[in-house]
Order: structure tokens, then C-alpha cells, then sequence
């Protein structure tokens, strides 16, 4: 059952050949059973309670496709009766009064929540490795990171401790961790899906999106969580791109004469030969779904990574200025004065990456150097957002790899964040530039343990085409498996 596509789970729930209950008590005891760490917080009674009311939905004929389906939450996802902690001592107690938007959206449907999934602090990192509450392990070898910010969500469908999973991308964190752990990503175009209950780290990148095996599966999810939303100032408004669509609606079209973009600047120097072997394999099954390659650049990549680490840092300083102990989250118990009480309950409550970032971004903020930094930033992020539409003149869509390399062993990057953020080179400008991108497995790589470890397929289109995106990874997740094998065990 743990194996069955959100299609197939709902046709047996709707036929009542399984039940809602029955279902949530599989994964359950699954997720019990689990040593990944990919789990923050499971509430057994709170998940069978609202299991109860999808039976009671269904026998009532009052359900919808999802309705009855088991998802987890990435922990970024205020939860009213569960912990959000966004993975920080900082958050480490906080209960929510309210849902975030997109739980309020997959309640809505009926789907029954399994709990929260670990990620890095308040999103930032590329390995999972900056929780709190100790890293995910990689369920296709527990020795290696299995990417980030949204590891635990990634890890959590490969495991099948879930068959649906929402996940956020500030630079790459749907992309990247299901590139790792060989499951299916998308991070819809920036505005797409509402902000609103999401624990903020950069306002203007931050995006959800679901994770789980399939393009037909993300579909579906999609087609629950996007939409516009008044309380999130950043939603796109109907008429432009935040109407509701049927994101399925074109999975079964043929490829036969789409264009395909390949950048240059994503098979230089630093990609990795087996990921290469293995996008390069993939582009050659496209062409056999009759598709055409067109050889394209992107030549402001390379920028991105400065681009970002300036901009996203800079809004993370404004965003965690709210954590200051007094209002809410931890506060240092013993200090002289209110200024003592905010520096340690900050230095207390934040890791490492978190305060590295924090600092960085108040630096670039700083009268004398936003001009020098931050502005600067701004318009390269414009001319980087100008590459891609040049770009999307010559082709449909873009293909590459997600990452250089497969994922790393845990502990290999934690003294070195410049390599993390290296990591991010070819997901961080679709995210300055607000456009929609995803990953789907397209083969393993065998990394430099000679293990062999998921590489996932990037494919990004312009604004609002999504619906494109699943089409073409779902054309090909007909012709081939990938997206269906498990790691050992599952």
C-alpha cells in the first residue's frame, strides 16, 4: 500500500477498499519504525482523529481526489496542534494557534497530516544538516546527506514514510533534496502559492511546493495548494497567474516538436562526470519522445551565487529580528539587562549557518554598503531574470543537472560553507529570476565512495508554466522508472 501513487490511493479509498484510518495507521507505524530523523514531531491521536473525519467524508460522498491521503508537513509550515519549530532551538516549544495557508488548503481537501519533517534552520542549508533536532540521514545510503532545506521531506517520501510531502525552495530546496533522494520536486513560479503561515527566511525568493514520487502526484498537490490569497501581499491575483487551474490537464500530450534549452554554463567545469552521464542519457530519451535539443546560454550563473548570498541573507536580518526572546521563542535565562537578554537569547537560539547569514545580510544592509552590495545585487538579480527570457526565445523549456555532484557524505561540507553554498550553482538563478522549476530521478551517480546515488533531472519554463513542466516530466516518467524504484529495504 506504502507504494501506491496518490491516484491509486484515492481510487481504493473512494472504492472503500482501504480506509482512511487504515491508511494513516500504516504510515504510522512506518515512520515509527523509521531511523532517517526525517520526522520532528508525530501526534498518533491528532493524525487517526482527523483520519476519522476523511472516512467520515467519504461515506458521506462529500471527498475530494485527495481526501483521505496522508501528507506530511515541512516543519516552515505553521501547524495548528503541532510543533513548527522551522528546525531552530529559537522555535524549539512554539505551537501554533493557525495553519499556514497551504495546510488550511490540504485540510480543506481532506488529507490527513502524518506530522512535521525536519529541514535546516529556518531553511537555510543545502544538507539538512543545520537542524536543531540533528541531521536527515539519506534513505539510499544513511552514511550521505540527503540535501536541503527540505530534507526531511525528500527523505520521507523515498523511505515511503509518506506519500506526500510539502517542501519550500528559497534557492533550491525542492529541487535539490529530491535530485538527492530520487523523488520528484517542484517549486511553482514565485506568488504562485501562498506565503501566508510560512516561517519566512527571504520574502522575496521563499516558495512552496510539493514533493512526492511522481510529476501526476506533484499535479495533483498542486492543484490543491496554489491559488491566490488575499493575506499574502506577495500572491499572484487571478487574471495574473493566481487564478485556480487543473495542473494535470495536460500530463498525456505528446513532446513531438518541443525545444528543449541546454545552458552551457550547467556542463563546465565542476559538474560531476556520472551526474553528467546520466543527465546526458536523459536528454537522449527526450529526443526519443521527439524532442529537439537546442544548445542555449545563460551567461550571469555564475553570478548567482553572489547575487543570492547578498539578497537572501539581507532579508533574513529584517525576518529574524522578530526572534528576540521577548514576543516569542527562546529566551537566555539568565542576563544584566534587556540588551544582554536579546544578544544571548539570539546567540542561544540560533545555530552556527543561521547567525553566519544573520550577520552577513545586516552587514550588506548597512549605511555605506547597500548601495556597494544590496543594490547591486538587485540589478544583476534583473539581468540574470533578462538570461532566461532570452533564453525561453530559442526553446520551450530548459534541462540540466540540479546539482554537480551527487549527494555528499554527512559531516564531508560542515566546516566549509562556502562548498555548500557552491552546491546551489545551478538552482539558485530560477529562483532569482521567480521562475518555476523542478527535479525528477533520471538515474544514479556513484559519487567518490563508488555508491550508487540518486541524480535528478532539472527542467525549468517560464512563468506560470507548470502545467508544461509536469507534462514534460510526466511524458517521461512514462517511458522510463526511475521515479518508481526505492532504496533497499522500503
Amino acid at each position: 500500500m506504502h507504494t501506491k501513487t496518490l491516484k491509486q490511493l484515492s481510487t481504493l479509498l473512494h472504492a472503500k477498499q482501504v480506509s482512511a484510518t487504515e491508511l494513516a495507521a500504516l504510515f504510522l507505524d512506518r515512520i515509527g519504525h523509521s531511523d532517517l530523523n526525517a520526522f520532528l514531531h508525530v501526534d498518533r491521536a491528532l493524525t487517526l482523529q482527523q483520519a476519522a473525519a476523511a472516512d467520515q467524508r467519504l461515506a458521506n460522498n462529500d471527498a475530494t481526489a485527495l481526501t483521505g491521503i496522508p501528507i506530511a508537513h515541512k516543519d516552515i509550515f505553521v501547524t495548528r496542534g503541532w510543533r513548527a519549530t522551522a528546525g531552530s532551538k529559537m522555535l524549539e516549544n512554539y505551537t501554533s494557534p493557525f495553519d499556514a495557508a497551504v495546510v488550511e488548503q490540504f485540510n480543506a481537501a481532506g488529507m490527513v497530516t502524518l506530522g512535521k519533517l525536519n529541514c535546516d534552520e529556518f531553511a537555510m542549508g543545502s544538507s539538512n544538516e543545520n537542524s536543531h533536532f540533528g541531521p536527515v540521514k539519506n534513505p539510499w545510503d544513511k552514511s550521505a546527506i540527503p540535501g536541503g532545506s527540505s530534507g526531511g521531506s525528500a527523505a520521507a517520501i523515498a523511505a515511503r514514510l509518506a506519500p506526500a510531502a510539502t517542501a519550500t525552495d528559497t534557492g533550491g530546496s525542492i529541487r535539490q533534496p529530491a535530485s538527492f533522494c530520487g523523488v520528484t520536486g517542484i517549486k511553482p513560479t514565485y506568488g504562485r502559492v501562498s506565503r501566508y503561515g510560512m516561517i519566512a527566511f527571504a520574502s522575496s525568493l521563499d516558495q512552496a511546493g510539493p514533493i512526492a514520487k511522481s510529476a501526476e502526484d506533484c499535479a495533483l498537490l498542486l492543484n490543491a495548494m496554489a491559488g491566490f490569497d488575499p493575506r499574502d501581499s506577495t500572491s499572484l491575483e487571478p487574471g495574473q497567474g493566481g487564478d485556480k487551474e487543473d495542473y494535470a490537464r495536460d500530463l498525456n500530450q505528446p513532446l513531438q516538436g518541443l525545444r528543449i534549452g541546454i545552458p552551457k554554463e550547467y556542463f563546465g567545469e565542476g559538474l560531476a562526470a556520472d551526474v553528467e552521464q546520466a543527465i546526458r542519457a536523459a536528454l537522449a530519451e527526450y529526443e526519443k519522445l521527439g524532442a529537439t535539443l537546442v544548445d542555449i546560454s545563460l551567461p550571469k550563473t555564475k553570478l548567482s551565487i553572489p547575487v543570492y548570498y547578498v539578497i537572501a541573507p539581507a532579508e533574513a536580518s529584517s525576518n529574524l529580528s522578530r526572534f528576540d526572546g521577548v514576543r516569542y521563542g527562546h529566551r537566555a535565562k539568565e542576563y544584566k539587562d534587556l540588551a544582554d537578554m536579546y544578544k544571548k537569547s539570539r546567540a542561544e537560539g540560533f545555530g552556527d549557518e543561521v547567525q553566519r547569514r544573520i550577520l552577513v545580510g545586516t552587514y550588506v544592509l548597512c549605511h555605506g554598503y547597500y548601495d556597494a552590495y544590496y543594490l547591486q545585487a538587485q540589478k544583476i538579480r534583473r539581468l540574470i531574470a533578462q538570461d532566461f527570457q532570452d533564453a525561453f526565445t530559442r526553446c520551450d523549456v530548459i534541462m540540466g543537472p540540479v546539482a554537480p555532484t551527487v549527494a555528499w557524505d554527512l559531516g564531508a561540507k560542515a566546516n566549509d560553507p562556502v562548498a555548500n553554498y557552491l552546491a546551489d550553482i545551478y538552482t539558485l538563478s530560477t529562483s532569482l529570476a521567480g521562475l518555476p522549476g523542478m527535479s525528477i530521478p533520471c538515474g544514479f551517480g556513484q559519487g567518490e565512495k563508488n555508491v550508487h546515488r540518486p541524480v535528478g533531472l532539472q527542467i525549468i519554463g517560464n512563468y506560470f508554466a507548470e502545467a508544461k513542466l509536469l507534462n514534460v516530466a510526466h511524458q517521461y516518467q512514462q517511458a522510463t522508472d526511475w521515479h518508481l524504484r526505492a532504496p533497499a529495504g522500503v
